[in-house]
């Protein structure tokens, strides 16, 4: 069964461009997953069901909108470090998405909707000792 998906597409004089909304969401993904206080992008039930069944996307927790006149809207589900600012880190992440799409497809972003969907914890290092071979 083949997948629906838009492209933008634009004619030049050598031919034509055509750039997949796959291509923006992974540009949108690894942008937000760079920005500092990001713990990781946070997938809806289908995609985690999707991963179950082997299917894997990198661009989980991210949904692109094609519009006319060469523009995208974005939306972002992420995790949030535990102590980070919630505010701050969404607003970086706008940001470096707004950047990073723009720059790389010359697309303009009409909107880099943000959704704090959790927080995600330090896992504790281990220390010497919990390292250290048990004498017996």
């Amino acid at each position: 069964m083949a997948e629906h998906k838009d492209y933008w597409v634009t004619a030049g004089d050598q031919g034509t461009i055509k750039i997949s909304e796959d291509v923006v969401a992974s540009i949108a993904a690894l942008a937000a997953a760079e920005t500092e206080g990001v713990g990781g992008l946070a997938a809806g039930l289908t995609a985690e069901i999707a991963s179950l069944l082997g299917k894997k996307s990198q661009n989980k927790g991210v949904r692109v909108q094609l519009g006319e006149q060469d523009t995208v809207g974005v939306e972002l589900s992420i995790l949030v470090e535990f102590g980070k600012s919630v505010g701050e880190v969404a607003l970086a992440v706008q940001k470096a998405v707004k950047a990073a799409v723009e720059s790389m497809t010359g697309l303009k972003t009409a909107v880099v909707n943000v959704v704090v969907s959790g927080v995600t914890f330090d896992q504790p290092k281990p220390t010497e000792e919990a390292l250290a071979p048990v004498e017996s």
